[in-house]
């Protein structure tokens, strides 16, 4: 075994192999950009090393770089984690000339499944059944076209190298091919450096069901059972689940067997994932089933696979890459209970599922509830360098009814404030009725998306506990002056105070009045209510309003409020009394930058009529593209930028002449 491993990763993933590897007793190396000084992933670890600026290109994907540091170090090993250059089989080859050992499968499986066309033709060939498509060398635009007219519509364009649905796009109807070829063939070249594209035939109903499996340098293979990665947006996993709901016996048999025979096509050894796409139109049936693409690295949702094997897939992967055989055979291995894991992500998702920046002012994660896989500590930043992963909750129970309810009460534990997350959409999905049935297909959240992302309207004891914080009444008392306890209580008379808040954009006076000690009587537009604080501890507040108790967390940031009553957060922002109280100039006629990112495609021109919602702007942000639209009817009256210019977040990019001005 190992004594000093290199993790060349960040974030969660790192913090997750350091846990395994402390748990063996080997000494772990952190690599770290400018941006990554202070993360959890380098405390955690025995030493770190700085390996450059913070885009990715300048830091975590420079070999040479993570190589030196393991030779510094004295590392016998690197565990690459996921993303950046776990698939690259170049770095691995370096490594090898080095003398280090790469905690993953040979360079030589990475350059067989690297490339999803030539990783189909040679599953083709090993008897493992494939979607329909076109997965051939010619580029042409208009030979693509014709391939895609020859499939039939919808088809799926991807991009031939990478994944997490970076380079993807769906085409419904032919008008929109050319447009789409384009955009793909830019998301694979910034996020792969290769434009290049296969077209497949989209299936209607499709379910995506990987099989994890693992091999060793003895010729070993096994396969550890299906998850189930249906829930996905942008073709992007949201929620994964691991058994498969549904699934038959001889399907799984079926596709285990698939699983198996591709990792022994390629002399696989190390932790794996064959991807398939299950035709449900029908029912889950072992004939319907097709490889998509092999991800020959340990994938994100990992853990659920953990909990119902109770096997650490990271302590295979050490012992495998030192030498040994797989710990079990197939006829050892077993499944019990369900597992559910949600990401929970930095991003705005009634608009689009905007990536979001910003720093974790409050951060409270359930993890006396659920296992809690994170890299972020409260107070730490997310930069627009890299992937707004928060954490990922992974839960387990005995059915799958009892895990996912589970999940629900541990997401609505959850509590951050001071960045936007996908929190309540997380918890939307598992009271989606069709999900909590086990009726779930890749087309389910765009479907239904409207109900999923609809935000929950303010209840007004949220609107009451904001005021009452605002005011400082919720402060417990300093000192031992029994008069300290009386916030806000006049001798007099009773005491009349006005919080100004803004909720939802809308500004809003509350008037609050102090009636003895810790209770308040506050005037809302829906009647005056009476609150009684049995219990301030922090932010947490346990209260009494009509006879009934319950309790909330208030957290006060830079940006004013959240308060967290009822498994939501509602974001209650406190307006400076003595500004003008006046909206943003010109919000409605400007478009501007929502995030740091590359102006990709600019669509205008001044002087140019637009129609609201038109595509102006793709700008390019963590590697995705994000497309801009007017924010109304009328005439651009500047271009303020240029494509190929990077842009910080709030940047003007273009403004569209006054009404007047368009009609003259």
């Amino acid at each position: 075994m190992f004594k000093k491993i290199l993790i060349a990763n960040r974030g969660e993933i790192a913090c997750r192999v350091m846990a395994t590897a402390k748990k063996l007793g080997i000494k772990t190396v952190a690599v770290y950009s400018d941006a990554d000084a202070r993360a959890k992933h380098v405390a955690m670890a025995d030493e770190a090393f700085r390996i450059g600026p913070a885009p990715v290109s300048e830091s975590y994907l420079k070999a040479d770089k993570i190589i030196e540091a393991c030779k510094l170090s004295g590392a016998e090993a690197v565990h690459p984690g996921y993303g950046f250059l776990s698939e690259n089989p170049d770095f691995v080859d370096a490594l090898d000339r080095a003398g280090i050992a790469f905690i993953g499968p040979s360079a030589s499986s990475i350059r067989a499944m690297g490339l999803k066309d030539a990783a189909k033709a040679l599953m083709e060939k090993a008897g493992v059944p494939v979607v329909p498509g076109y997965h051939g060398e010619n580029q042409d635009a208009d030979f693509l076209k014709e391939q895609a007219d020859r499939i039939g519509y919808p088809v799926l364009i991807k991009a031939r190298a990478g994944g997490g649905g970076k380079g993807m796009r769906r085409v419904d109807d032919p008008k929109d091919f050319a447009d789409a070829l384009k955009g793909a063939q830019r998301e694979g070249e910034a996020s792969f450096g290769d434009g290049r594209v296969l077209i497949e035939k989209y299936l209607t109903k499709p379910r995506h069901i990987e099989i994890q499996v693992f091999g060793d340098s003895h010729g070993n293979a096994v396969h550890l059972f299906e998850r189930d990665c249906s829930l996905q947006r942008r073709h992007q996993k949201v929620i994964e689940e691991a058994p498969a709901p549904g699934m038959p016996v001889e399907m799984r048999r079926a596709m285990g067997e698939a699983a198996v025979t591709a990792a022994k096509a390629i002399d696989y050894s190390g932790a794996g994932t064959i991807e398939f796409i299950a035709d449900v139109s029908e029912g889950l049936r072992p004939d319907r089933f097709y490889f998509m693409e092999m991800n020959t690295r340990l994938q994100v949702e990992h853990p659920v696979t953990e909990l119902i094997t109770g096997e650490d897939l990271v302590e295979w992967q050490l012992r495998v890459a030192s030498g040994e055989t797989l710990p079990k055979r197939q006829e050892d291995l077993s499944f019990n209970g369900w597992a559910f894991e949600a990401r929970l992500y930095a991003e705005d998702a009634p608009k689009g599922f905007l990536p979001a920046i910003g720093t974790l002012e409050h951060l409270a994660l359930p993890e006396d509830s659920a296992r809690v896989d994170s890299g972020v500590r409260s107070g730490d930043e997310i930069t627009p360098y890299y992937d707004p992963m928060i954490a990922k909750v992974i839960v387990h129970g005995p059915t799958r009814q009892a895990a996912l309810g589970k999940l629900l009460a541990s997401l609505e534990a959850t509590e951050v404030a001071g960045c936007v997350t996908n929190a309540g959409f997380l918890a939307a999905l598992c009271r989606h009725e069709g999900f909590a049935a086990g009726d779930v297909d890749t087309g389910l959240i765009d479907r239904d998306l409207t109900q999923l992302i609809e935000e929950p309207s303010i209840p007004v004891d949220a609107i009451a506990l904001a005021a009452l914080t605002a005011l400082g009444l919720t402060r417990p008392a300093s000192g031992n002056d029994p008069f300290d306890t009386l916030a806000g209580w006049r001798i007099w008379s009773a005491s009349r105070q006005y919080a100004l808040l803004e909720i939802a954009g809308e500004r809003r006076d509350v008037e609050v009045h102090a009636l003895g000690h810790q209770r308040f009587a506050v005037q809302l537009e829906e009647g005056s209510r009476e609150y009684a604080l049995v219990k301030v501890e922090g932010g947490a507040i346990t209260y009494d309003c009509d006879g009934h108790r319950a309790r909330a967390v208030v957290v006060e940031d830079r940006k004013g409020l959240t308060v967290f009553l009822g498994g939501h957060a509602f974001p209650v922002a406190l307006p400076d009394t003595l500004s003008a109280d006046e909206e943003a100039g010109g919000a409605g006629d400007q478009l501007i930058a929502p995030m740091p990112g590359l102006v990709k495609v600019l669509n205008a021109k001044a002087g140019e009529a637009v129609t609201k919602d038109q595509p102006l702007v793709i700008l390019e942000a963590m590697k995705m593209e994000h497309t801009l639209k007017a924010p109304r009817d009328g005439v651009i009256g500047e271009v303020l930028v240029a494509e190929g210019e990077q842009v910080t977040d709030g940047t003007v990019l273009l403004a569209l002449a006054e009404e007047a001005d368009a009609a003259a």
